[in-house]
């Protein structure tokens, strides 16, 4: 009795490539022989049905004949067709299977994929800028000086002396790529790496550039262009895509920028405000007074002290503060009322006074 690739798929017969795939996908992981209630023969017979119901010629023939023309293949686990031409023959008469659309399947169990590519990344590095409390405020533009490995100005990085010319990677055969077999209980699976010689490129230099020795990198200071943003704080990273150490046959890293805030001799910050200690004599706490505020803009603003504040009373001057996306901070004046340490015997009269009417 011909077998329903569909219902074991569990997909209706009209379903698109991308169904087929995603369900796939996922009785193939339930199913793994390796994972824990895994199945075997159950596996390999969704396997057997993916390989045909997402070939276009195949399944216009099941569909047709419920069979498929493979080649000469036959279903069932037949030698060269076990796995729907997924599976063939090595010379020694051993089965071997590509990886193809399982590899993120087989990567989970046996450490890689069979299509997917790691791309060579350069090292990530960092460095430290020391900010006045005004400039991390307010942000600014800063030029940084840092020696790293970056790309040979001379090849480009190809490695090779300009004007040479590109030999074929006799490693590779100039594919880039080189095959690995790796054995498991189903057999010996198949898959594909960078080529270490090549890096990749299927070209290797016919004589190598003299100022990187046929790196393509080196070793040199560079300078950078830094835009520091208002409003970072004391320890934070600023993060610069691909400005890290460049690789040949790679992606350059990121480099990691610390900010170290020095104080200010008046202000702190507290989040998007700024905070200061303002010690004012206890006749301008009694009858109020105007202060003239210094922002940190450099201008001064007349802020009012009312009559009869008390000691650590709160004043907030708005938008003066910490600017952000969400608008700025404020300053939040901390009143010190300045107590007299000694009192003229006219003072004390006075007082004496204020105390006999009840203030």
């Amino acid at each position: 009795m011909p077998k329903d690739f569909y219902k074991t798929l569990e997909v209706d017969k009209n379903a698109s490539k991308e169904e087929i795939k995603k369900s796939f996908h996922k009785l193939a992981h339930k199913y793994h022989p390796d994972k824990n209630k895994g199945d075997d023969k159950k596996f390999k017979e969704i396997n057997e049905a993916y390989q045909t119901l997402s070939d276009d010629k195949k399944r216009a023939s099941y569909d047709q004949f419920g069979n498929a023309d493979m080649g000469g293949a036959s279903y069932g686990g037949n030698p060269g067709g076990g796995f729907g031409g997924f599976g063939y023959q090595n010379a020694n008469g051993e089965m071997e299977f590509d990886m193809g659309d399982l590899g993120d399947i087989f990567g989970d169990f046996f450490g890689g994929g069979g299509r997917k590519q790691s791309v060579r990344r350069g090292r990530d590095i960092s460095t430290e800028i020391d900010l006045s409390f005004e400039d991390s405020i307010f942000g600014v533009k800063r030029e940084v000086y840092i020696k790293k490995q970056s790309v040979c100005d001379t090849c480009k990085g190809s490695g090779g002396k300009p004007g040479s010319k590109m030999d074929t990677c006799k490693i590779c055969n100039g594919n880039g790529q080189l095959r690995e077999i790796k054995r498991s209980i189903l057999g010996n699976f198949s898959s594909v790496k960078t080529c270490e010689t090549c890096l990749g490129s299927g070209k290797i230099p016919s004589i190598k550039c003299e100022n990187c020795n046929g790196e393509g990198v080196y070793r040199k200071e560079e300078k950078l262009n830094i835009t520091i943003p208002a409003g970072v704080n004391s320890g934070e990273m600023i993060k610069m895509t691909g400005q890290g150490e460049a690789v040949r046959g790679g992606n350059p890293g990121d480099l990691y920028i610390k900010m170290n805030i020095g104080k200010h001799s008046t202000f702190k910050r507290d989040g998007l405000n700024l905070t200061m200690d303002l010690s004012i004599k206890l006749t301008d706490a009694l009858l109020g007074m105007t202060y003239k505020l210094k922002t940190l803009e450099g201008y001064n603003i007349d802020v009012k002290i009312p009559e009869g504040i008390n000691h650590n009373d709160l004043l907030r001057v708005k938008g003066k503060g910490v600017p952000s996306t969400r608008g700025r901070g404020d300053i939040i004046l901390h009143i010190q009322v300045i107590m007299p340490k000694k009192l003229s015997r006219s003072t004390k009269e006075i007082i004496e006074r204020l105390k006999v009417e009840g203030i």
